[in-house]
């Protein structure tokens, strides 16, 4: 691909020539990564061509992630009440405890933990499956064939991804508030129609649209990353290994990253 043409650096003779490699290096890596992405999003007008592979997509990023995040979500919304209702009882006030519970999974955790679940089931997968054609000279057959693979690999991964992250971030909003319902009732003795109440009425729109914002743009990460370690893939099994692995944790910290710049700004 043209993206990846050799483009060799000097050896370091030092460790501030290796610091500035190691600069360059990963600003490279990273503007091939945006530059698939963009060129994948360039081409969703082509979805029409590719919309069988696009479902498939959907279920794999949707339907086939639903039980793990149901869990997910459930138990961290368990947690947050039971933590924050554990404190506020020392002052007497544990009817708040909807009030933080609902703001938190709306306003960082419910995309933050779909996006760490998308990552590892998701991304992992889609970094084995590119970095595997790469290897076995599949992408090469493609482009000989004169189809782009960028078209034909990313756009439907990348559009899935982007699309499933928001709708399972507001599923797992939902469960988590409710997983903070049982949690309140049943241990905090706070009566599930207080605790309703206080979680509607401290809600706003913001914490909604600012969750969703971060889930979307958590979901193009994860296709961004995903596609280009695909793509980098060499030294056969090992290396799809490898770009499944550094898929995971490269997305784990632009997420962590990201979320937190994200959340500085709008607050």
């Amino acid at each position: 691909m043209k993206f990846f043409e050799p483009n060799p650096l000097p050896q370091p003779k030092n460790s501030l020539q290796a610091l500035g490699r190691w600069v360059l290096e990963s600003t490279r890596g990273a503007g091939i990564a945006l530059c698939i992405s963009f060129e994948a999003l360039l081409n969703v007008f082509k979805l029409h061509r590719r919309r069988a592979e696009f479902g498939r997509q959907l279920m794999n990023a949707g339907v086939k992630c639903f039980l793990v995040t149901s869990i997910v979500a459930f138990f961290t919304g368990m947690i947050l009440a039971l933590q924050t209702g554990l404190a506020l009882s020392d002052w007497n006030q544990e009817d708040l405890v909807g009030n933080i519970v609902v703001q938190t999974m709306c306003r960082e955790m419910g995309p933050f933990m779909t996006a760490l679940i998308l990552a590892a089931a998701i991304g992992s997968a889609y970094a084995a499956e590119i970095g595997t054609m790469k290897v076995s000279e599949e992408i090469s057959a493609l482009e000989l064939m004169s189809i782009n693979p960028i078209e034909f690999l990313v756009m439907p991964r990348l559009l899935a991804l982007i699309i499933m992250c928001p709708i399972l971030t507001i599923y797992t909003d939902v469960l988590g508030t409710l997983g903070g319902m049982l949690v309140s009732e049943t241990q905090l003795d706070v009566y599930h129609k207080v605790y309703y109440r206080i979680a509607i009425e401290s809600l706003t729109n913001k914490e909604i649209y600012v969750g969703l914002f971060k889930a979307l743009i958590f979901g193009f990460v994860i296709g961004t990353v995903s596609s280009y370690k695909g793509f980098s893939t060499q030294n056969g099994a090992v290396g799809v290994g490898n770009a499944a692995r550094t898929t995971v944790v490269t997305s784990f910290l632009y997420i962590l990253i990201i979320g937190y710049f994200m959340t500085r700004i709008f607050y």
